[in-house]
């Protein structure tokens, strides 16, 4: 089962939701971006804070669904490759 992203990842919730998936690390290999609605950069800074958990215990994290705006946003700084977007 795929962890699933709120409708909406800002600097108000980034910190709660990023932990949220570090408790969840089994989960976190498919992370489902479908409901992303609002979001600004830092949705990449806990994607890639989690790729980087993730790949340090031998593992990678594929994002479902992304949004066309995160694919924007994640090459705009330059982060798509990282990301699989």
């Amino acid at each position: 089962m795929p962890f699933c992203l709120p409708q909406e990842v800002t600097q108000e919730n980034v910190m709660h939701l990023q932990q949220k998936g570090l408790s969840n690390l089994s989960e976190l290999r498919r992370v489902d971006c479908s409901a992303l609605k609002d979001f600004d950069s830092t949705v990449l800074t806990v994607l890639l804070s989690w790729q980087k958990t993730l790949q340090a215990n031998g593992q990678s994290l594929v994002v479902e669904h992304p949004p066309e705006k995160l694919k924007v946003l994640a090459n705009v700084y330059g982060v798509s490759a990282l990301l699989g977007l």
